[in-house]
């Protein structure tokens, strides 16, 4: 294709003829977009070429001008792919950008591409095609961190662990329990983020700036070239509209909330106090100046990262909370934190999952632990309500008798038979033996609880939803 070397008409806002006096440096570097929406070419190309598509199809520009059009838009989308495109601020955003390279290359018909179409719609169009691609590629990673988990929870089976509440120890379960807790988590999160992509998948193209446009546009035929199954039903709503926007924050600081809770608990474990878990030396750093250290950094990020995808969904609210209808130039703050969030769980996700894939759970070392943390005190007290104690007595009595046994270091299988006659009657010594962990995660048959039947029946829907039966 031959390239025009003519300067092209300048239509940013670094000088335009409405203005006496081109924009000031430091305002237009303040004010330019091009730094961080660079990423969006691809999205704002295929969107262009939608357009002028449309446009020739309408009978508002000639065939051949659009030919020429779309050839030049895909010239440049094959020099952003090879690295061969740099953008310059003087046309101060990615719009802007690729307009200016269409004009470099097929000269004045370029300015024919922004006929009945504004930065307005362009823009939200932009980010609805680059949301929903960024979205399937998060849910297939977040499908594969859901797929270690239950690998994890079959590795594991069998694996008694205390069960905690207020970072006490509680009552046992089965670790393949708690690894399904995370699965149920990370189940709802794709649910959303399935729930999302449906909302998401809305076109804005033809909207204008905010009121629609004279020409005779076919808004639903760009739509459905560009793969959007819908319209929005406003045009003021359509260039002004973030919520897709905020919705993806939240839901990915409700991800963030589960991930980082699940980071907690790995350094809590992997650290020498528990020792439940070690670390595979790939998702571990040691110290500058402490050589026997090993530690959870990967994990600590996974729990750190949270407070900035947080901040960002913050951020933008306190933006949008106070815009009146229709488009303002605050909205570019959605693009810095909406971009960051999303490399943020292009790095936490597959991190995570890894991490979770490569560990070693220290089976010794857990039973040790286990049983030996009267964790074993609610059942205690049922067996005494099984022979006729009320519960609130039973409840009392176990927890004199707990007292007792912490403060002499003793544990449930060393209560002497004056404890058992006071504390315990009617209970016999051969009761206490019912207290061994396997045997109370073993009680626990609800549908929905620790007992092995029921964990397994658990394992199996897992594997049968997220397409694991192989």
């Amino acid at each position: 294709m031959a390239e025009h070397h003519s300067t092209p008409p300048d239509v940013s806002r670094a000088r335009n003829p409405r203005f006496q006096k081109a924009m000031d440096r430091a305002s237009l570097a303040f004010t330019a977009s091009v730094g961080f929406d660079w990423r969006l070419l691809p999205y704002d190309v295929k969107g262009s070429i939608a357009h002028a598509t449309m446009l020739a199809q309408r009978g508002i520009i000639s065939q051949a001008a659009a030919e020429r059009i779309v050839e030049g838009l895909k010239t440049i989308l094959r020099r952003y792919e090879a690295g061969e495109l740099t953008p310059r601020l003087e046309w101060e955003d990615v719009h802007m950008n690729v307009e200016g390279h269409l004009f470099e290359l097929i000269g004045p018909e370029a300015g024919m591409l922004h006929t009945a179409r504004s930065r307005n719609d362009q823009v939200a169009l932009d980010m609805h095609l680059y949301m929903k691609d960024q979205g399937q590629q998060l849910r297939q990673e977040l499908e594969h961190l859901i797929a270690v988990l239950i690998r994890r929870a079959e590795s594991d089976f069998g694996v008694v662990i205390p069960g905690y509440t207020h970072l006490q120890a509680a009552q046992p379960v089965l670790l393949s329990h708690h690894w399904l807790a995370y699965v149920a988590m990370l189940g709802r999160d794709h649910e959303r983020l399935s729930q999302w992509l449906e909302r998401v998948d809305c076109s804005p193209l033809g909207a204008g700036a905010l009121a629609g446009t004279p020409y005779p546009t076919d808004p639903a035929a760009t739509a459905e070239a560009l793969g959007l199954s819908k319209l929005y039903e406003n045009s003021l709503d359509a260039v002004s509209d973030r919520d897709f926007l905020l919705e993806f924050l939240a839901w990915a600081s409700i991800l963030m909330v589960h991930l980082s809770r699940l980071g907690e608990e790995l350094v809590l474990w992997s650290s020498q106090e528990f020792g439940y878990v070690t670390m595979d030396d790939g998702y571990s750093t040691g110290s500058s100046m402490m050589p026997q250290k090993k530690n959870p950094d990967v994990a600590e990020l996974v729990r750190g990262k949270s407070g900035r995808v947080f901040g960002h969904l913050l951020g933008l609210l306190t933006v949008m909370k106070g815009l009146p209808l229709a488009y303002h130039s605050d909205m570019q703050e959605d693009k810095e934190a909406v971009f960051d969030v999303v490399d943020t769980l292009h790095g936490v996700l597959p991190v995570a999952a890894g991490m979770l894939a490569t560990l070693r759970v220290n089976g010794e070392r857990i039973r040790t632990r286990v049983g030996r943390d009267f964790s074993a005190a609610t059942d205690l007290a049922d067996l005494l309500v099984a022979r006729g104690v009320p519960f609130r007595e039973a409840h009392h009595r176990v927890g004199q008798l707990v007292g007792q046994l912490e403060a002499s270091g003793r544990g449930f299988d060393q209560v002497s038979d004056r404890e058992l006659a006071e504390l315990l009657a009617p209970l016999q010594r051969e009761d206490l033996a019912r207290l061994k962990p396997e045997a109370l995660v073993a009680a626990r048959t609800q549908s929905f609880a620790t007992a092995p039947e029921q964990v397994q029946a658990a394992l199996r829907r897992a594997k049968a939803r997220w397409g694991l039966e192989g």
